[in-house]
């Protein structure tokens, strides 16, 4: 950063130099939403395919935002964020990370998230490391659950996928969470630190 840029002006360029570093303390943070990432995945049903995109919370691991379409674009990514925002109650100070995809980098998206205050951040050309937790996600919700049903319609696979959220948030085991679920590792942060 240049000695006479102010803080507050650290543009979508810095932050993806720190790239990789920025998104692995995030990972490791114990500040509440302190970052989120996201991501685009694609599906198969008997009519064509669908497209998911997440945002997840970083902190505990939980899905707050998604949306399925028939349609990749930077609408299906603009729902998943705003839905993230409103349930987290309108958070300030978040980071957003994601790969380089023609939807992330739209201008759409980039006004988007600056009029919601949240900072984006974009990996380097090629890194998929960098965002490997929300990879890691993708690969449990396909070969988990998606892969052992048929889904001859849309409608079928967008009921399974909100089945998985459900599953994925309030019953599946995390041991970055403490073998907790998301939402139970959520809920027993902010009991305790209610208590300090």
């Amino acid at each position: 950063m240049r000695a006479n840029k102010e803080p507050e002006s650290e543009d979508l360029n810095d932050l993806t130099k720190r790239g990789q570093n920025c998104i692995g303390s995030l990972t490791r943070m114990k500040k509440w939403v302190s970052g989120q990432a996201g991501d685009i995945t694609y599906l198969r049903t008997g009519q064509g395919w669908m497209y998911l995109s997440i945002v997840m919370d970083l902190y505990s691991r939980r899905i707050i935002g998604w949306s399925i379409n028939k349609r990749m674009t930077s609408d299906l990514v603009l729902q998943s964020v705003k839905q993230a925002y409103w349930l987290k109650g309108h958070p300030k100070g978040v980071i957003f990370h994601s790969d380089r995809g023609s939807q992330y980098t739209s201008k759409k998206l980039k006004n988007a998230l600056t009029k919601l205050g949240i900072k984006q951040s974009m990996g380097d050309v090629g890194a998929c490391w960098d965002n490997a937790v929300v990879e890691r996600f993708f690969g449990s919700l396909k070969n988990d659950w998606i892969l052992k049903a048929q889904h001859a319609t849309y409608e079928a696979m967008a009921a399974d996928v909100a089945a998985y959220m459900k599953y994925y948030n309030l019953k599946r085991l995390h041991t970055s969470n403490g073998d907790m679920t998301p939402v139970e590792y959520e809920n027993y942060q902010l009991k305790v630190s209610t208590w300090a």
